[in-house]
């Protein structure tokens, strides 16, 4: 596990009051499959609301200098390319990557962005 500090890390976090009838598409299940998944390379999070409810699953990344984004339609099956594109997320030099840079699955998961933060 890489031991960095957090301010150099990407911060996800995850709405843990995302569920739906369908148990794979809760907060909770991305939650776990991303911590289990992640090297220690991002620091994950768990948040009570995002209010993007109408998105589904919802989770957030920042990192100090970047833009931020808000993603929805999230499950657990997609935690392995979301560590993905996050790694291309802390790569860039603004928080910007393209979509044909992300994985296929990611491909319509953004739902818009926010100010880098310091």
């Amino acid at each position: 596990m890489m031991n960095e500090n957090a301010a150099t890390r990407p911060h996800l976090s995850i709405c843990l009051t995302c569920a739906a009838t369908d148990k794979e598409i809760s907060g909770q299940k991305l939650y776990d499959a991303v911590t289990e998944a992640n090297d220690g390379s991002v620091e994950v999070v768990g948040v009570n609301c995002l209010a993007s409810c109408r998105n589904r699953c919802s989770a957030t990344i920042s990192m100090p200098g970047k833009w931020g984004w808000l993603m929805g339609h999230l499950h657990a099956g997609l935690a392995q390319d979301l560590l993905t594109y996050i790694a291309a997320y802390r790569r860039s030099a603004r928080g910007v990557v393209l979509p044909s840079k992300r994985p296929a699955s990611l491909e319509k998961i953004m739902i818009g962005r926010f100010p880098t933060f310091t």
